[in-house]
């Protein structure tokens, strides 16, 4: 009765059910702030801050009637008042016409013909074009008909455009394979992704420079090990408890934060045992602080020895003698997936949580809620070699659309090039 209770307010998942699919959600009290609203007398508060002369895109001068509105006399100039607006262009396609010359060599009996800048071999959309459709859609999350609707273009037309761009693109994420197995930390997870009206799933195999996209219909251990491979990796994968990547070789750091939830769970589980509500009085803190704790201001010798301390209470508390059916499972985990569990305490680089992985997969949870996936498996391959080009690329510039255009520039003036080395000139890591 009590978990047909907790499945009433709190969904099939417990604690770990999205907010949006909670079916019965608590009413939000009043919150009752001691002091008044506002700003303090006399503060000089944060309001609209006129830019400098230099620092605007463009100065215009706006003259003033030389009569006065209400009597007819003339006006005397007295100076003139800045004021800043902000404005932008709204996008709009620009059918551009090049008349390509051609010259021949009376030498090697040859034409030479010009090429139309900016453009990709057959290709009908100009690489400025393509990369702002590429960024909306695979980066920002924008629905392809509503940037199609925005440009005035055929939805085929873009469709094919980007089938054709992944098509070249191919050789990036390949070479982003490889430099994922070299990474000292790794993270991967992965989540529900319809293709062709049929159920999948997307997974995310991501580091701190780089992210890639899998869409496969199967959620079995063969996917990671596609991306793993064979041979022994270095460093630490970080992922939840998944059964999927137990067999990787490659040293895994379980996630905290899915170990939190399970023992805060006890507690609701179990509200009457006396045992179980201290040990996760006791449990969830040292949880708590192993995740926040590489985050924290302090030297790395600080941090080994704190680490060092903390591991050392959670271990101790694993192994206190418990009567709880529930406290032994999880102190059970702890004994016997120690192996698992301890790499942040040795590496301040590797994570106590798969955060990362976490809120990487959160636009792509977005989309499949607007989308509902992918129409076809090669719409999912698109999807799959843009994301992963794109999402690389906001990770090494700030400005990833002109970048994703320059590199596209340089395809363009060679065709024959290397995308990944061409990907490799926005590498900041």
């Amino acid at each position: 009765m009590r978990y047909q209770q907790r499945t009433t307010t709190e969904g099939f998942f417990g604690s770990s059910t999205p907010s949006a699919k909670l079916p019965v959600k608590p009413n939000t009290q009043p919150f009752a702030s001691p002091r008044p609203p506002g700003g303090k007398p006399g503060h000089p508060g944060h309001g609209r801050k006129a830019i400098a002369p230099a620092e605007a895109d463009r100065v215009e001068p706006v003259a003033a009637p030389d009569q006065c509105p209400q009597c007819g006399g003339g006006l005397v100039h007295k100076g003139s008042k800045p004021r800043t607006i902000l404005d932008c262009q709204p996008p709009r396609t620009e059918a551009v016409l090049y008349r390509l010359e051609h010259k021949y060599c009376p030498r090697c009996r040859r034409t030479v013909a010009a090429r139309a800048p900016g453009v990709l071999p057959k290709s009908l959309f100009s690489n400025r074009l393509l990369a702002y459709v590429a960024v909306e859609h695979y980066l920002h999350g924008s629905t392809l008909g509503h940037v199609q609707r925005q440009l005035g273009l055929r939805y085929s037309s873009l469709c094919q455009a980007l089938r054709q761009l992944a098509h070249r693109l191919e050789a990036i994420p390949q070479g982003l394979l490889r430099e994922f197995r070299r990474a000292p930390v790794k993270h991967a997870d992965e989540t529900g992704w319809r293709t062709d009206g049929h159920n999948g799933y997307a997974w995310i195999f991501c580091t701190e420079w780089l992210t890639l996209f899998r869409f496969r219909r199967s959620r079995s251990a063969q996917v990671p090990h596609e991306v793993f491979g064979s041979r022994a990796l270095p460093g630490r994968l970080v992922v939840d408890r998944y059964g999927a990547y137990n067999r990787l070789r490659c040293a895994i750091q379980y996630c905290y934060s899915h170990l939190k939830r399970a023992v805060e769970d006890l507690a609701k589980q179990f509200p009457e045992a006396a045992e179980v509500q201290r040990f996760v009085a006791t449990f969830v803190p040292l949880l708590a602080a192993a995740i926040c704790l590489r985050r924290q201001p302090m030297s790395d010798a600080d941090y080994r020895r704190r680490a060092r301390v903390l591991k050392q209470q959670i271990v101790e508390t694993t192994q206190t003698p418990a009567q709880h059916p529930a406290v032994q499972d999880i102190q059970n985990l702890f004994r016997e997936k120690a192996g698992r569990l301890y790499h942040w305490a040795q590496d301040r680089r590797v994570p106590a949580d798969n955060n990362r992985a976490e809120r990487e997969l959160r636009p792509l949870v977005i989309a499949r809620k607007i989308s509902f996936g992918s129409q076809s498996e090669e719409g999912a391959h698109t999807r799959e070699v843009l994301m992963s080009v794109l999402h690389t690329m906001k990770k090494r510039t700030p400005e990833v659309r002109e970048a994703f255009e320059k590199l596209l520039d340089q395809l363009a003036e060679n065709p024959s090039r290397d995308p990944y080395k061409l990907l490799g000139s926005f590498d900041s890591s």
